[in-house]
C-alpha cells in the first residue's frame, strides 16, 4: 500500500547519494589507472629506478583521500569485475486531463505526492526513470481544454523518481511555441531532463537532437520522436524544434523522414555511446495495429546503431519484442501511466524495467532482460474510505491491501478490475501483428488450404 512521504523521501536522497558515490569512484579509478599508465610507460623507458617507481608509488597514494577498508574493498572489485548491470525503468503517457489535475487540488493548492506515492517506490529504484509527458506547463487555467498542468505536478514526479520525460508528443505545441518554452524551462527547473523538443533553433543545434548520460560508467544516449502534435505544423523557421517521424506529420503519416532521423542519430552515435534509446510517440489511439510504418522506422532506428525502442500513443499496452541475441527491445506502447482512465484498456499499463549489461572486457553492451510491474489508475469513485482521489497503484500491492482489508483499500469492483487487467496485460504484451505479420500469416494459411484441397483432389 502507499508508503510514507518520508519513506518515499528517503529512497530518493539514498538514490542521488548512491549516484553521488558511484561518480567519486568512477573518478578516482580513472585516476588510479592514469597514474599506472605513467609507472608503467617510464619503466619500459628506463627512466625510472626500482626506488623511483617505489616513490611513484607513494605519491600516488598520497594524492587519494584516506579511505575506509570497505571503501577500498569496493574499488578493488570495480577494478577486478569488468560487468556493470544497470536498470532503466519506463512509463508510458501521463494525459494533463481534468481528472488528473484534480487528483492533486486542495484548498491551499496543488500537491501530486499522494497520487504518485504507491509506485515511487519502483520508479526510484532504479538508475534511470523516462516518462512521457503529454501535457504542457502554461499556466491556468489547467486541465483537458488547455492540457496545462501546475508545476507541482513536476515537483512531485522528480521526488518519485522521474528523471527524464518525453516532450515530443500531440501535445508539445497546444499552447504555441510560448507554451513549449514554458514547458521545457518549467522541467528543466524541476531537476528533470526534457526530451525530443527545444526552446530555440539555437538550442537544437546546441542538443542536435539528442541527450547523453552516464550512469556507472554507462554512457546512453536518449533520443525522442513524434508522429505529429495533434494536426499541428510547426512556424516557418521553428522546424527542428521538435524532432519528428513523418514528411507530412501534420496529416498522413505516412512518409517516413529518413533524412531527419538518421542525422540526428548520427549526431547521438559521434558521441560513441555505449547504448541508445528511442522514446517514440507513434501508432494509433485506441488501435492495436502496428503499421508498415512502424516497422520501417523500427529497421530504420536499428540501422543506426539503436538499441531500445519504447513507444507511446496508442494508450494501451502493446507487445514487446526482446531479441537476446541482439540484445534489442522494442516496446510498441507502454499504456496510459496515469490519465482519465475512461475508455476500455486505457485504466492499466506497465512500468516497464530494461536490465542492461556493459561487458568492459568484451567490450559489448546490450539489453540482457526485461520485467515489469503492472499498474492501474483508481479513480475516486474506486476507492472507500477517505482517500478518494485518483492515483497510480501497483496491482499486486493493491490486491494485498484488498485480501488483507487494509484501511483506504479499494472496492470489490476495482478489485476484480485489477485481476482482471493483469491477464489483459500479460495477453497484451505478446499481441498484435504487423501487417507484414498478418499478411504473412494469411499467406500461410492460404497455402496451407490449397494445399490441402490438392491432397484431396490427389487423393
Amino acid at each position: 500500500m502507499p508508503e510514507y512521504d518520508e519513506d518515499m523521501q528517503r529512497r530518493r536522497e539514498k538514490r542521488e547519494a548512491m549516484k553521488r558515490k558511484q561518480k567519486a569512484r568512477a573518478r578516482r579509478l580513472r585516476l588510479t589507472l592514469i597514474l599506472a599508465l605513467l609507472i608503467l610507460a617510464g619503466a619500459a623507458f628506463g627512466i625510472y629506478t626500482l626506488v623511483q617507481k617505489n616513490d611513484a608509488s607513494h605519491a600516488l597514494q598520497a594524492t587519494e583521500p584516506e579511505e575506509t577498508e570497505e571503501e577500498t574493498q569496493e574499488e578493488t572489485s570495480d577494478i577486478l569485475d569488468p560487468i556493470t548491470v544497470l536498470h532503466v525503468r519506463a512509463a508510458g503517457d501521463l494525459n494533463v486531463t481534468d481528472s488528473v489535475i484534480a487528483s492533486g487540488q486542495s484548498a491551499t493548492g496543488y500537491d501530486y505526492t499522494a497520487a504518485f506515492r504507491d509506485v515511487a517506490a519502483v520508479l526510484s529504484e532504479a538508475d534511470l526513470t523516462v516518462m512521457n509527458f503529454e501535457g504542457n506547463i502554461y499556466g491556468t487555467p489547467y486541465g483537458t481544454a488547455t492540457s496545462s498542468a501546475p508545476v507541482e505536478i513536476l515537483t512531485a514526479l522528480r521526488n518519485a523518481g522521474v528523471d527524464m520525460l518525453q516532450i515530443a508528443n500531440s501535445c508539445t505545441i497546444n499552447n504555441g511555441l510560448n507554451g513549449l518554452n514554458s514547458t521545457i524551462q518549467a522541467i528543466r527547473n524541476a531537476g528533470i531532463e526534457p526530451l525530443g523538443a527545444y526552446a530555440t533553433e539555437a538550442e537544437f543545434k546546441q542538443y542536435k537532437g539528442y541527450t547523453i548520460t552516464e550512469v556507472r560508467g554507462v554512457k546512453i544516449a536518449f533520443v525522442a520522436f513524434t508522429k505529429g502534435m495533434s494536426g499541428r505544423g510547426m512556424p516557418v523557421g521553428s522546424e527542428n524544434l521538435v524532432n519528428l517521424l513523418y514528411e507530412d506529420y501534420a496529416d498522413e503519416y505516412q512518409t517516413v523522414d529518413e533524412k531527419r532521423i538518421t542525422q540526428i542519430l548520427k549526431n547521438a552515435a559521434a558521441e560513441r555511446p555505449d547504448l541508445t534509446v528511442a522514446l517514440v510517440h507513434w501508432g494509433s489511439e485506441y488501435n492495436d495495429d502496428l503499421s508498415r510504418s512502424q516497422q520501417r522506422i523500427v529497421s530504420l532506428m536499428k540501422k543506426q546503431g539503436v538499441d531500445v525502442i519504447l513507444g507511446t500513443h496508442p494508450h494501451l499496452v502493446q507487445r514487446i519484442d526482446f531479441d537476446p541475441a541482439a540484445g534489442t527491445l522494442v516496446a510498441y506502447s507502454l499504456g496510459d501511466f496515469f490519465g482519465d482512465a475512461e475508455r476500455g484498456g486505457t485504466s492499466y499499463s506497465i512500468i516497464l524495467d530494461i536490465e542492461i549489461t556493459k561487458d568492459a572486457a568484451a567490450g559489448t553492451t546490450k539489453v540482457t532482460g526485461f520485467d515489469y510491474t503492472p499498474i492501474y489508475t483508481v479513480k475516486p469513485s474506486e476507492a472507500e474510505g477517505d482517500y478518494r482521489i485518483s492515483r497510480v497503484m501497483r496491482i499486486d500491492k493493491t490486491l494485498e491491501a484488498y485480501n488483507g482489508n487494509f484501511l483506504d483499500r479499494v472496492t470489490k469492483t476495482c478489485s476484480e478490475n485489477m485481476k482482471f487487467a493483469q491477464t489483459r496485460i500479460e495477453a497484451r504484451l505478446k499481441m498484435a501483428m504487423t501487417e507484414e505479420e498478418r499478411d504473412e500469416e494469411a499467406k500461410k494459411a492460404k497455402e496451407a488450404k490449397e494445399a490441402s484441397k490438392a491432397a484431396e483432389t490427389n487423393g
